[in-house]
């Protein structure tokens, strides 16, 4: 991606071929409120609709997405550098999965909820949810489609409108989207869309929005944050993460060999929750790292448009490369050792870099320490599994991690030891595509959740309704006061609330 400033338009690259592939225009602030007003017009038509209505549309949507998911994931292919297949896997799939999941489930988790009145017995009390307005999304550019399409059916779903803003590297996937809505022939107005760089999103911040999902880096959230909180806007923020993969003695090597080289190397390993770090116990660790080598070996790295002949595609951002090679070089000279990969290969035509296995690594190492988010794979050998979550629980981050073993009261000890948003058992990013579980973080990770019941419950506001049932004239503690209220009070009270007090009054028959 370039700034092409004499007709202020972004142009978007293939980072595989380093093609042209098109361009979008940078949009000015006045643009950018231009659509939030569009979509605040909009909101009391949409919110106004039945949950089934709206469902319905989202469905239309979805029947859409799969009418074209092949030229979806072209685009996304095409703008990221990576495998087709992985574009239809890991974006259209578990978009499609998540529509079908809030269309089912979303009038049930939506709906009114009866709750206990406790003494005010003459009282009916329950809780409503109401859509906020207009939600404004940044998303990313390594998973450009399913990490904007998720919270964006979900604001959709709850009744709000969307002003969305995708990444400045992967804005034609943003313009697809739009497509594909188009086409839906939807409740016109629902999603604007907004093309730029980064001021672009901060005109969007700043634009008396009702709530904010921003999708990133650790460092950028914190900007976006300190931005709304200039207007108290609330944020869901989905951030970094340097997840850990924990290996006990008894795993089931092979799976877990592949897991890892899958978990570290899918999309580039440009994953949030990707393998960023690997605790194997002693007793097994010179025989996973044999397997993990020999499968990393065999990965086929390289870029054939709609093809499948490579496992792994290109870096998309040139950046990202760079950070790469910096936690490469950092780790050698501290003395860890490459066993697989550790090149760039400028041979391919674009951004690409071998996966990469590393051992002899330890925590003063950024490779460890610090978000790689590209083809490494470090992996450090413990003493024992309560050395494991240690080392695993050093962190600032707390996005996702994985447990392995055969033993389930093993398993589910680690999982509530790992300070986490996210454990899988035997299996490593899959919670993500998870419709019905909730998504995020701890710590630095971010603030919120994505998907499952909890994610559709960020796109609204909860609004209490006490209704009395009875309409008496007058209520115990309205005027005039009775004169033995504060003394009755005191004995009602000892009689609710205090233990033992009402046996030793009334003790019970034998």
């Amino acid at each position: 991606m370039s700034t092409d400033l004499t007709d202020s338009r972004l142009q978007s690259f293939n980072p595989a071929t380093l093609e042209l592939i098109g361009s979008v225009p940078e949009m000015t602030e006045g643009e950018v409120r231009q659509a939030v007003q569009r979509a605040r017009k909009t909101f009391p038509s949409w919110s106004a609709l039945p949950f089934h209505e709206r469902a319905d549309q989202m469905l239309a949507v979805r029947d859409v997405l799969m009418d074209r998911a092949r030229d979806v994931g072209l685009r996304i292919s095409k703008e990221t550098g990576k495998p087709l297949a992985d574009a239809l896997v890991s974006e259209v799939f578990t978009s499609a999965d998540l529509i079908g999941y809030y269309a089912k489930h979303g009038g049930r988790i939506l709906s009114d909820k009866r709750v206990p009145t406790g003494i005010l017995k003459t009282k009916k009390a329950y809780k409503t949810y109401e859509p906020l307005g207009v939600v404004g999304i940044i998303s990313p550019w390594n998973y450009p489609f399913s990490l904007t399409f998720s919270p964006l059916v979900t604001a959709l779903f709850a009744g709000n409108t969307v002003v969305l803003k995708g990444s400045e590297f992967t804005p034609l996937v943003s313009e697809m989207i739009a497509e594909l809505f188009a086409e839906a022939n939807v409740h016109p107005g629902i999603l604007e869309v907004v093309t730029g760089g980064p001021a672009t999103g901060g005109y969007l911040v700043s634009s008396g929005l009702q709530k904010i999902v921003f999708t990133g880096s650790t460092a950028t959230g914190k900007k976006v944050m300190a931005a709304a909180a200039e207007t108290l806007t609330p944020v869901v923020m989905e951030l970094g993460g340097k997840d850990p993969m924990i290996v006990c003695e008894d795993a089931d090597l092979d799976r877990a060999a592949n897991a890892a080289v899958w978990g570290a190397f899918t999309n580039c390993g440009q994953v949030c929750t990707s393998v960023e770090r690997v605790y194997v116990t002693e007793p097994v660790y010179e025989e996973f790292v044999e397997k993990v080598v020999e499968r990393a070996s065999e990965i086929r790295i390289g870029y054939e448009e709609g093809g499948s002949q490579f496992d792994v595609g290109s870096m998309t951002r040139p950046q990202q490369l760079a950070t790469v090679e910096e936690h490469v070089a950092d780790a050698l000279d501290k003395g860890a050792t490459v066993l697989a990969g550790g090149e760039r290969r400028d041979d391919l035509g674009g951004h690409f870099y071998e996966p990469t296995v590393l051992v002899g690594v330890n925590h003063d190492m950024k490779v460890m320490s610090e978000e790689t988010f590209g083809p490494l794979l470090p992996i450090m050998k413990v003493k024992d599994e309560a050395e494991a979550v240690r080392m695993a629980n050093e962190t600032r981050y707390g996005l996702a991690s994985s447990v392995w073993t055969t033993s389930k009261s093993r398993a589910h000890r680690l999982v509530k030891e790992i300070n986490a948003g996210g454990v899988v058992i035997n299996d490593c990013l899959a919670h993500f595509g998870m419709p019905s579980l909730p998504f995020g973080g701890t710590k630095e990770s971010g603030i919120g959740r994505t998907h499952g019941e909890e994610g559709l419950l960020e796109f609204v506001q909860v609004k209490a309704v006490l209704e009395d049932r009875f309409g008496p004239k007058t209520e115990l503690f309205w005027y005039p006061v009775p004169p033995w209220l504060a003394s009755g009070l005191v004995t009602a009270m000892r009689l609710m609330y205090r233990r033992g007090l009402k046996n030793k009054l009334f003790p019970p028959r034998r």
